[in-house]
């Protein structure tokens, strides 16, 4: 979290090896992502990473299974690998029924939701979500968080940007940037998400409050 300009999208941008930090190194499950070429971006980007933007960034042109199927065709996997993911990761996002459609014919939720399963269904290591609630109403975005904490507690990681104090609530931590510097950070532990609301509000309203 943090205001516009902090540089919360620069570190996606960095994670995502989209951008190159100007000092420092970064290390991605072990790896350096400094020594990976940029010949080999691409693919590791497409492997061992999952993004999910507000935007959603879906093709209209292609029907939703095929949105969702769309890294794994890049990747160049078996059919029958592909069938199998997209049975379980539909199945798990709760999208079954909507397969055969195309992302203009269903709801900012719903096409979240295919964004979701297009992100995950190459099992990523990190799953980078960039102020995924920002363009849903309240009962959408609720919708999306409880599919976040489902998938998290399978296992998956997420690192989401949000401006949402309600959204970050929901999260096992969560760090706040100003100026490109990691100015504080929380952790859930026991705290209910009521304590976790509050203390995420004080904490923005101080660094609001601070003069650089």
């Amino acid at each position: 979290m943090g205001e516009s300009g902090s540089g919360k999208s620069t570190l996606l941008n960095i994670l995502a090896m989209l951008d190159k930090p100007t000092r420092g190194q970064v290390y991605l499950n072990g790896t350096d992502t400094a020594t990976i070429k940029n010949s080999q971006a691409s693919s590791f980007r497409r492997e061992k990473l999952g993004f999910v933007f507000q935007d959603f960034n879906l093709l209209d042109t292609l029907s939703v299974k095929d949105n969702i199927l769309l890294p794994l065709v890049l990747s160049r996997r078996p059919i029958t690998e592909m069938m199998k993911k997209l049975v379980v990761t539909a199945e798990n996002l709760g999208i079954n029924q909507l397969q055969e459609k195309y992302p203009y014919e269903i709801s900012g939720g719903q096409k979240q939701r295919v964004a979701v399963a297009r992100a995950i269904i190459t099992e990523p290591e990190i799953l980078l979500a960039d102020e995924p609630t920002g363009a849903l109403d309240s009962k959408s975005s609720a919708a999306l968080l409880d599919v976040f904490d489902e998938i998290n507690e399978r296992g998956q990681t997420i690192l989401m940007v949000t401006h949402s104090t309600a959204a970050a609530s929901r999260a096992k931590r969560v760090l706040f940037i100003k100026d490109g510097i990691l100015y504080n950070q929380i952790y859930r532990g026991e705290k209910t998400e009521r304590q976790m609301f509050q203390e995420i509000s004080d904490t923005l309203t101080v660094m609001a409050s601070e003069v650089n």
